[in-house]
């Protein structure tokens, strides 16, 4: 599961112009990362036009995945994941980005021209959020619980192995104290034969 972008353009005008964004191209290869990074902006702008205000949506692109989320002040958050990282997520971290962005910069910080409107906790958000189940609580639970699944099941499996041995120890113990009775029976009626003088 990969972050690869964070990003909050402004879409009330076309074209839609990046505000602020932080990318994590360490994945790339040295030739590969400008490109990249070129398409991540590129096709975030397109992205960011087509979405209305109030709308979500997921678009799937050459592997990766846009999440985009639409506000009715002018600005649209995106993130951009690969197929594996949980849509989830995804939203709640825009939703959350976008939401402190608003309240750092009102509409009238942006409304007019083209700025470039820095948020540093984006640094933040893009190395913590690389591995959802940390940054997640409600993930971070059903990981916890679907190890603790795991051991029960292992637990259970357990006493049932104990509980057939026991009863193949039963099977034996049944089988030797009847072979010993036949001995005590044949052994009685050798002694009755013969008297000791």
């Amino acid at each position: 599961m990969k972050l690869f972008y964070i990003g909050i353009l402004k879409n009330d005008t076309k074209p839609a112009h990046e505000l602020c964004s932080e990318k994590d191209l360490t994945s790339f290869g040295r030739f590969t990362k400008g490109s990249f990074g070129e398409f991540m902006t590129l096709f975030s702008k397109v992205l960011a036009e087509r979405t209305k205000p109030g709308q979500r949506q997921d678009v799937e692109e050459k592997g990766n995945t846009f999440h985009v989320y639409g506000r009715s002040e002018g600005v649209a958050g995106i993130i951009i994941t690969d197929h594996e990282y949980p849509a989830l997520v995804a939203h709640q971290l825009l939703s959350k980005v976008v939401d402190e962005f608003l309240v750092k910069y009102p509409r009238s910080q942006f409304a007019e021209g083209t700025p470039d409107l820095p948020l540093p906790q984006l640094k933040d958000y893009i190395v913590k959020y690389q591995d959802p189940a940390q940054a997640d609580s409600i993930m971070k639970i059903q990981r916890e619980l679907d190890e603790t699944k795991i051991v029960l099941h292992k637990t259970i499996e357990s006493v049932l192995e104990r509980g057939e041995k026991i009863d193949t120890l039963v099977e034996k113990s049944d089988g030797l104290s009847a072979q010993s009775r036949m001995f005590y029976t044949q052994a009685k009626k050798q002694n009755s034969c013969c008297m000791v003088m």
